[in-house]
């Protein structure tokens, strides 16, 4: 559990755990890394699925004028950016940035609360994305992406469970930082 800053420095000071409290912290910190690793798993499973069942960029329609199911790949990053870039380190370079994307999301998590549940759960669903499309980057070079979703004249682009996830974890966490007493100034 990280407490309050250190006055006029903003450097995290650690309060003791009373005793009583530690195997719950330690039961609910394994509940957030089991949410990040059912995410993982389901981000996994749903792209397999994917490339047994729907041939490469062929589509299937889940719900007429809203939603296929579509198998296409992405080598870029977040909303196919970079995925049209021809260069011999696309996949070294994506790769990186969501290492560094990871690297953010551990410090920040470093400086939730217990309390800060909401905020525990965005960033339990965040890992559990970076993670499960990281996978994919390392192994194949490309993310599986195959959900798709469109309306009229409006065409969001293809995503996955993994990104689904990302999306929500994010949505969590900045309702936790709009939400939370704890982010607001201290008074002088």
């Amino acid at each position: 559990m990280l407490p309050e800053s250190e006055p006029g420095t903003g450097v995290p000071v650690p309060v003791p755990v009373p005793a009583e409290a530690a195997p719950v912290l330690r039961r609910a910190a394994r509940l957030f890394w089991w949410l990040s690793l059912a995410i993982i798993a389901f981000d996994q499973i749903t792209k397999e699925i994917v490339v047994r069942v729907l041939p490469l960029y062929e589509s299937q329609t889940l719900i007429p004028g809203l939603v296929d199911f579509v198998h296409v790949r992405n080598a870029g990053v977040a909303f196919g950016l970079l995925n049209d870039v021809e260069h011999p380190q696309r996949a070294l370079m994506t790769s990186v940035l969501a290492l560094v994307a990871l690297a953010g999301i551990a410090f920040y998590a470093r400086h939730i609360r217990h309390e800060e549940r909401l905020a525990r759960v965005g960033l339990s669903l965040i890992l559990g994305g970076a993670l499960g499309n990281l996978i994919d980057r390392l192994r194949q070079a490309y993310v599986i992406d195959f959900v798709d979703v469109y309306f009229r004249g409006w065409h969001f682009w293809a995503f996955n469970v993994a990104d689904a996830a990302i999306t929500i974890g994010a949505i969590f966490v900045f309702l936790d930082l709009l939400l939370g007493s704890r982010h607001a100034s201290n008074p002088v």
